[in-house]
């Protein structure tokens, strides 16, 4: 059955579907960056309040920036903006058809289409999912980086920008001078103070061009921080073909693992949905979630997929699988990760550890290797350095987060350990990749990387114990390298 308005009532009756009734929906949110994640998460959030007949003036317009996101737009739009989100629980599966989106603005070059939207009245609140390494900052200093040319373009040409954050500037450019007033900014990525970060991108590009209107911004609108978590694998052949299992022809489904969390801190210039009456929380501690999320589950990832990468298991839960892999997730976690996050409200560090292994090791999920062990540029210095950053100091063991250091530095070679060769896997990975094979002979080469390490190079607990886990794992193997660390 193709999915569309009209055949909703002709899915099968297992498969949950809007009650409601779509064509009385009215927008009140712009969504930046329509991937699995959006959907199979925010998206979800606001259908089910739809579902309890709340909510129906928040409905979501999708958007985004890249050539590339116009495939997508087509795609959802020969659906009627519908998704259907396999839930793949060890127990069973089940399947959704979500409905709190109803419309895509077109993907055009200087984003006019979006910026007009997000300058209709009726838009209070535009979020973004652009990934962790999209807000333009620089990696050593964390401030704005001024320099990229994407924002050099967008601020030389401010009515036709190149970026989200410049459409965004552009909208508001718009509502300040036609007296509508602002919107809330809201980032659904995984970066701590992820709502101050957005701050700090869209207020100093608007800077750039217009030092008035970044006053006018910063003053106005709300940037809440937020922490989301589900854990959405990418689509793929296998997920189009158990759409079609459940009877649906689907040219977008989301599959998505029995877990999603949503903390954020109520901070809406221009209203909200209430989220909170569908699971999510609001609190005034974003921080503290955050911080157990991002070391434990993000950098978890990092720990092991960069691992598995190397010893050739393609999925996160082959990853966990793996008898060394797995246990070295467990060490790294419990002695050198856990000791730097705070308990939350009903759950400790720990007992954060036992559900995150539980989660990875979820075999109907399957997220690849590969997708988790994209980005590393970004991901070493966003989840892994900040806690080896707080071990050094307080005279706490790194030594296994070295380890992980030295195996990515060793995978970004090119290399996995039984010869065949890992394409690149990084915005960077040139670079990567150039010291990579010079730290074979020569292993501070690799630290020697300053956008990434920074002065962490300079601490020999970290820099000594690094050079000794590379030249082990080229001289021995990661195997070999890992169960030297377990035995430690």
């Amino acid at each position: 059955m193709k999915l569309s308005n009209n055949t909703l009532n002709e899915l099968p009756s297992e498969i949950l579907r809007p009650t409601y009734d779509r064509s009385a929906l009215t927008p009140g949110i712009v969504h930046i960056g329509l991937g699995n994640f959006h959907r199979g998460h925010q998206a979800w959030y606001l259908h089910r309040l739809m579902q309890d007949g709340l909510a129906h003036e928040w409905a979501i317009i999708g958007a985004g920036v890249r050539a590339g996101d116009e495939a997508q737009r087509q795609r959802l739009a020969a659906q009627d903006y519908l998704t259907t989100l396999i839930e793949l629980d060890p127990a069973g599966r089940s399947a959704e058809v979500t409905g709190s989106m109803i419309d895509f603005v077109p993907v055009e070059e200087g984003n006019a289409p979006l910026i007009a939207q997000m300058a209709d009245p009726a838009i209070r609140i535009v979020a973004l999912t652009v990934t962790e390494g999209g807000y333009y900052i620089d990696p050593v200093t964390k401030g704005f980086d001024a320099s990229h040319p994407d924002i050099q373009h967008d601020a030389a040409n401010p009515g036709t920008p190149r970026t989200a954050f410049g459409a965004m500037v552009a909208a508001l450019k718009s509502r300040r001078d036609n007296g509508t007033g602002p919107f809330t900014g809201q980032s659904c990525d995984n970066l701590q103070g992820n709502g101050a970060i957005l701050r700090q991108t869209v207020v100093s590009l608007a800077r750039l061009s217009d030092a008035d209107l970044a006053d006018w911004i910063d003053e106005n609108c709300s940037f809440p921080d937020s922490m989301v978590d589900c854990i959405v694998p990418a689509t793929g052949p296998k997920e189009l073909e158990l759409v079609k299992e459940f009877g649906i022809q689907d040219a977008a489904p989301v599959t998505h693992e029995n877990f999603r969390q949503w903390v954020i801190e109520d901070d809406f210039c221009a209203g909200r949905p209430d989220w909170d009456k569908v699971g999510a929380t609001f609190t005034d501690d974003v921080h503290s979630y955050e911080t157990m999320k991002i070391r434990i589950l993000n950098a978890g990832h990092t720990v092991i997929a960069q691992s598995g990468e190397l010893l050739s298991a393609e999925t996160i839960a082959d990853c966990m699988a793996h008898p060394l892999v797995g246990a070295l997730f467990r060490k790294v976690q419990t002695e050198e990760i856990a000791p730097t996050v705070a308990p939350v409200p009903e759950k400790t560090p720990l007992e954060y550890v036992d559900l995150i292994e539980q989660r990875f090791s979820n075999p109907r999920i399957v997220d690849t290797t590969r997708r988790v062990a994209f980005d590393g540029s970004s991901k070493h210095p966003g989840f892994l350095l900040p806690i080896m950053r707080d071990q050094i100091p307080a005279g706490r063991s790194i030594t296994g987060l070295a380890l992980v250091e030295a195996i990515w530095a060793r995978m970004c070679e090119g290399t996995r350990e039984d010869g065949s060769i890992i394409e690149p896997n990084d915005p960077i990975w040139d670079d990567l990749n150039a010291a990579a094979k010079d730290a074979k002979a020569n292993p501070m080469a690799w630290l020697a990387q300053d956008n990434i390490y920074g002065d962490l190079a300079q601490h020999e607990e970290f820099s000594e114990a690094f050079i000794g886990w590379l030249g082990l794992i080229w001289a021995e193997g990661t195997e070999t390298a890992i169960r030297t660390y377990l035995k430690g």
